[in-house]
């Protein structure tokens, strides 16, 4: 009955760059280039592990599922963002904010949680060669996808269905350029104690755990690679997870910046900064650090389209 007695919030207003009028054909142009290249990108790689008989193995199934969070990442941010920089006043409603929101944090969780996943890969592949195929099955391959997509949508559901719970009686204007928790628990007037406590949890897991069992991961790694002999092979078994190294380093410093704070102490230029970095640029840089300086992926995109091999 409370919740009838308040304003009803219809629709949020993304402040966005309107801060920075002088920067509104920059940015348009940066991030519509970033959006084209994110999802020409991340399509051949979807379509060249699938079309690619010589692709179909763990390391690039992983890919294609990283591409395929990648797509969702950037569709759920930068359309409504560039609508934002070419309007005067760039509004949402509260249920297209909630969907927003959803897509978004499930698709970062899920990219935390499959980089994890690819730096068990790269564990199994460089420290038991001999076992990889048998202990990276097909089966728990798909086991482990599922995995995370399940456990991700769950973690967006209780998170977006804590956020509708909320009452917002204004004011309305997001300090933002897309729908984030940090920003919209400062709007909400009811207590927001189960919502951060539930973000803190999910900051703990994902930003946390799943950090340190990335590091575990490399941390075998690199003391197996160091005892082999061969130079050449070190130079090999380092090439197989450098790729993957970056784009976590670059990942998780962007995600640490934005999300691993309190509310309080939010702050919406550092925000929007890095948001940039994981929704645009990191799913921009994703297929090129990946797979475009790959041999196996250059034959196969030389197949697939044959004038790339003239």
């Amino acid at each position: 009955m409370s919740r009838l007695n308040q304003t009803v919030v219809t629709e949020f207003i993304l402040q966005g760059f309107s801060e920075h009028p002088s920067l509104r054909l920059f940015l348009t142009g940066c991030f519509l280039s970033l959006y084209v290249m994110a999802l020409m990108g991340n399509i051949l790689i979807i379509a060249l592990v699938t079309f690619s008989t010589g692709l179909h193995s763990p390391m690039y199934f992983f890919l294609c599922n990283l591409a395929t969070m990648d797509i969702i990442c950037t569709s759920s941010v930068l359309p409504k963002a560039l609508v934002g920089l070419l309007s005067e006043e760039n509004t949402i409603s509260f249920k297209g904010c909630m969907a927003q929101l959803f897509f978004l944090v499930w698709s970062l969780s899920s990219e935390l949680l499959l980089l994890t996943v690819m730096a068990y890969d790269r564990y199994v592949a460089i420290c038991f060669p001999l076992h990889y195929s048998s202990r990276m099955s097909p089966q728990l391959c798909g086991a482990l996808a599922m995995g995370v997509w399940s456990i991700c949508a769950l973690n967006a559901s209780i998170n977006t269905g804590l956020m509708t719970r909320l009452s917002f009686c204004g004011p309305k204007v997001i300090t933002h350029f897309f729908c984030e928790i940090p920003p919209l628990l400062l709007l909400s007037c009811s207590p927001t104690y189960v919502n951060s406590i539930m973000t803190l949890i999910a900051d703990v897991f994902y930003g946390g755990i799943n950090f340190v069992l990335t590091l575990l991961s490399y941390g075998c790694i690199i003391a197996s690679i160091l005892r082999m002999r061969s130079a050449e092979g070190k130079r090999k078994a380092f090439s197989t997870c450098s790729s993957h190294l970056i784009v976590v380093s670059v990942y998780y410093s962007s995600v640490f910046c934005a999300y691993v704070s309190p509310a309080s102490s939010y702050s919406p230029e550092r925000s929007k900064v890095t948001s940039v970095l994981y929704s645009f640029l990191s799913p921009t840089l994703n297929p090129l650090i990946y797979t475009l300086r790959n041999k196996d992926v250059k034959l196969a995109i030389g197949r697939l389209l044959p004038s790339f091999s003239h």
